[in-house]
């Protein structure tokens, strides 16, 4: 019988098997799991500190020691991965970016502090210069031009500092061309052959990041905006070039930045290099759901586990995501 032919009602009758939770669960194409969950965290400085991001209700910046709590909080939820991101000290920011490589940074100091208390979970960072830039950019700027080879020179520092302080995953966000390159080689000539790269291989110039660079104190700083360098909106085709390029060049697992917005991008990644692909459901993605969710306009956790659905049935094999703790509570819990 033709898959696209099924028999004639009354047959053929789908509602059977939407009938009870059991038989729906047996005829469910695909799973959400909190393996498929990636823990984004901000880390700022101080000791038992913690700060509100108010553009993120329910999310807050942590200092380190109470970021390895929060990374065996997400351990043990079975979540596998977390994702930090620093909330630096403006006075740390330069136009050159020194900070970024800065072996005691924020983020390496926390990448060792959770690799020593919670050794089994892996730990991802955020490869890109606009943390630590005065002017809030991914990449150096030069007479009001992002530069692409100065940056990577100084992301390539940046990678080999996360890397020798324990970091499982380099997440390159910066969109600088040739930089996956630059990295792997950098990491194979160090003997790091073991330190993966997911690359934000197709990441937009998009209006959904706002909540985010509130978060790390880099949206006050940004002068202009960053369409050089990240992806037109518009553009499909690009994005796969942009994908195999950096699968070409070294990348283990990539990613589709934003999440929802392009998950037609998420598709066509998946079915054209069948490698690990990720998306971000980024800080305003986030953001709308639980502000409609705050009016009572929405179900916000209905909202927020469909939402992840959505990433694992166009493809993806995982999701960053700031929801990670309460979903992984409601998929231990059996969410139907």
């Amino acid at each position: 019988m033709s898959k696209s032919h099924p028999p004639a009602f009354p047959l053929s009758r789908p509602r059977r098997m939407r009938r009870t939770p059991a038989l729906r669960a047996l005829s469910r194409e695909d799973r959400l799991s909190t393996d498929d969950l990636i823990w984004p965290v901000f880390v700022c400085d101080g000791c038992a500190t913690t700060q509100e991001v108010p553009s993120m209700p329910g999310v807050i910046r942590r200092s380190v020691d109470l970021t390895v709590e929060a990374a065996a909080e997400a351990h043990a939820l079975g979540i596998r991965a977390i994702c930090l991101f620093p909330y630096t000290d403006p006075a740390l920011k330069t136009d050159l970016c020194e900070e970024a490589w800065n072996p005691e940074n924020l983020s390496n100091r926390a990448i060792r502090a959770i690799k020593a208390a919670v050794p089994d979970i892996a730990i991802m960072t955020d490869v890109a210069l606009d943390p630590y830039n005065a002017q809030g950019h991914d990449g150096i700027v030069r007479g009001g031009e992002i530069v692409n080879d100065e940056s990577v020179a100084a992301l390539v520092k940046m990678a080999l500092a996360q890397a020798e302080a324990g970091a499982d995953i380099l997440g390159p966000s910066d969109m600088m061309d040739g930089r996956i390159g630059a990295m792997r080689a950098a990491l194979e000539e160090a003997g790091l052959i073991h330190t993966t790269i997911m690359s934000y291989a197709a990441k937009y110039a998009s209006a959904f990041y706002g909540p985010f660079r509130d978060a790390v104190g880099a949206s006050g700083a940004l002068k202009g905006d960053k369409k050089t360098y990240q992806l037109d909106p518009l553009n499909a085709d690009e994005a796969l070039r942009a994908v195999g390029r950096d699968i070409a060049e070294g990348a283990d697992m990539v990613m589709v930045k934003p999440g929802m917005p392009y998950l037609d991008i998420c598709r066509r990644v998946k079915d054209a290099f069948a490698v690990p692909t990720y998306a971000y459901q980024v800080s305003g993605e986030y953001a709308m759901i639980r502000a409609a969710a705050g009016n009572g306009w929405i179900d916000g956790e209905k909202a927020m586990m469909e939402s992840l659905m959505a990433f694992r049935r166009a493809g993806c094999d995982g999701v960053l995501t700031y929801f990670a703790p309460e979903a992984a509570t409601l998929i231990r819990a059996g969410w139907d």
